[in-house]
């Protein structure tokens, strides 16, 4: 893996015996927060760490907005300074001035939030685009290879990831740094491909109208799938969080659970060769968001591999492109980090 790119000078002072966050006189704080569709996590850095120090999980339902759940993280930390900058990294499009999350409840002013908080500068971009630019970052114990691939650093790569939703992002190289192609792929349509999976779409369609990627390739996703497999079968449903799915599938306690597992895999497979064939991610294809850390095991012993190789029509396209998990912790406050100091 090629060395991290040259960052800015000066390392963040430790903490002290106090507890305390010291910095010298010529070192400023920074936040930097990944905003999902349930969870918030926070984390401090230097002018030139990009490694986030005092991370919190926070969860966005127990606060009104941005500002309040700023405000409770730091008022955590025992003796932490104000920050100066923050960049925050949110689940859904980033369009203007004002965020509204797509699968919470948040909706805030970019501005009014700044002033609020007192900074000098407040930066939103997507989750993924952060996820996307943490993957340079990372050293190669924070990925899971899945199948055969070549990581190309000099060609375009792509990041996606389910988890309360769908993330979907591009990554290049130029002369000036890493570049982040932020995209909303997770609601382009479901990549059936067998009559199994038809009959689950069709389901699903019945239940929620129109079906997206999202609708089966995310938590409540899984959820959605389990039932329709079990609905195919005639069987009532025994789980309803994707965590039991997972669980049950892992311990062989419930072929429903197995086979959920297997559409899942196999419709995220063919997913992932669609958005590597639209990116021309010939770099890889980086996998990431809250659910395939946990299951990496699973999704190494399923189709997805082949279901990837095989979504191109080109021989031989694909079958030389990584595919990876991401299973480094707090990735996309990392990817955060970077954009402060790349800007």
């Amino acid at each position: 893996m090629p060395a991290r790119m040259p960052h800015p000078a000066r390392d963040i002072a430790d903490y002290l015996g106090t507890g305390d966050l010291a910095l010298s006189k010529t070192e400023s704080l920074c936040l930097v927060a990944d905003i999902g569709g349930t969870n918030a996590r926070f984390g401090l850095v230097s002018d030139s760490r990009d490694e986030p120090r005092e991370v919190r999980n926070l969860r966005c339902a127990d606060y009104s907005d941005l500002v309040a759940a700023i405000e409770d993280f730091l008022g955590r930390i025992p003796g932490c300074p104000r920050p100066e900058a923050a960049c925050v990294a949110v689940a859904g499009p980033v369009l203007g001035d004002r965020i509204r999350l797509t699968n919470a409840a948040w909706d805030f002013s970019v501005a009014d939030s700044r002033r609020r908080l007192g900074l000098a500068r407040l930066e939103v971009i997507n989750d993924f685009s952060a996820l996307a630019l943490a993957v340079p970052q990372l050293p190669n114990e924070g990925f899971v290879r899945i199948g055969t691939g070549i990581r190309r650093y000099d060609e375009p790569m792509a990041v996606i990831g389910p988890g309360t939703g769908l993330g979907v992002a591009g990554l290049m190289r130029s002369r000036h740094g890493w570049i982040p192609i932020a995209g909303e792929g997770g609601h382009a349509d479901l990549p059936v491909r067998t009559e199994h999976e038809a009959e689950i779409a069709r389901l699903l369609r019945a239940d929620h109208g129109a079906v997206c990627a999202e609708t089966a390739l995310s938590g409540p996703g899984l959820v959605r799938l389990y039932r329709a497999v079990c609905a195919v079968d005639g069987v009532a449903p025994t789980y309803g969080r994707p965590e039991k799915i997972c669980a049950a599938a892992r311990e062989h306690r419930d072929p429903l659970a197995s086979r959920t597992m297997g559409v899942f895999f196999g419709l995220l497979g063919t997913f992932a060769g669609g958005v590597a064939l639209t990116f021309g991610a010939r770099g890889g294809v980086l996998l990431g968001g809250g659910i395939l850390p946990g299951i990496a095991d699973l999704l190494a012993a399923s189709d997805f591999r082949r279901r990837f190789v095989e979504s191109s029509a080109l021989p031989g396209y694909l079958e030389d492109v990584a595919t990876e998990i991401i299973v480094a912790a707090t990735p996309a406050l990392r990817g955060a980090a970077y954009r402060l100091a790349q800007r």
